[in-house]
């Protein structure tokens, strides 16, 4: 089956690019191009979509106030011309943030990225409720506080005061230290790769000399952290 696939710009030119590059992929099909917000829900309403593509700036409603407005909304790669809104973007959980003029190997990348979440979020069968405290955390999000099961983080990566935590069908983020947030997890199970993440060496793929592999997921390895991570992989 086809990823339904929206595009929303006021730019025509834009438009265009982004439709150039989703023709050179078989399993992507286009459902619509809308130049608003306004003409896009309309679609959202009426059609299914799995994949959005999303301008920032357009007249009358912004790209992330329209994203405010979706209860359901489908995966989004926003695609603009500033970069000022990407760690507000972090707060939709958006797919990738690309910033224009696009080229095709940054467009490529993030449409592999969508993939393997698309891949992470097939059923899954319900895990058995277990009552070891030691099994899961809470962390708190959006006003809520979350229950995550160790085995179901797969990653988790530091954006400025904010933690991005990675399960197997979505993400949270989180207001805190990547250095407090690793002290809440078992120390046996996740390591430190990077100053900047943080992974579960249950999930782990593949490995090589400079990077881990969760996934079609690449997570880089810091110079300064190799020698514990491949104490720890070998």
């Amino acid at each position: 089956m086809k990823t339904r696939c929206l595009i929303v710009d006021d730019e025509p030119l834009a438009i265009e690019v982004i439709e150039n590059y989703l023709d050179q992929f078989e399993d992507l099909e286009i459902v619509d191009r809308c130049n608003s917000a306004i003409q896009a829900l309309k679609v959202i309403e009426e059609r299914e979509i799995d994949l959005l593509f999303l301008d920032i700036q357009m007249p009358k409603i912004t790209g992330i106030d329209f994203l405010r407005t979706l209860k359901n909304p489908p995966k989004v790669i926003l695609t603009t011309a500033h970069i000022d809104y990407a760690i507000e973007s972090y707060e939709f959980d958006v797919v990738d943030y690309l910033v224009k003029p696009i080229p095709f190997d940054r467009f490529f990348k993030a449409i592999n990225k969508f993939k393997s979440q698309h891949t992470l979020t097939a059923p899954k069968p319900i895990p058995q409720k277990s009552d070891s405290a030691s099994e899961h955390i809470y962390v708190r999000a959006n006003k809520k506080n979350y229950r995550l099961v160790f085995d179901e983080i797969l990653y988790a990566d530091s954006v400025k005061d904010y933690v991005r935590i990675h399960l197997e069908d979505s993400s949270l983020l989180v207001k805190t230290t990547l250095t407090n947030f690793e002290k809440q997890l078992p120390k046996d199970q996740f390591i430190r790769v990077h100053r900047s993440y943080l992974v579960n060496s249950n999930a782990i793929t593949a490995h090589t000399y400079t990077d881990i592999e969760i996934g079609t997921i690449e997570i880089p390895i810091g110079n300064s952290y190799k020698q514990k991570v491949f104490a720890v992989l070998t």
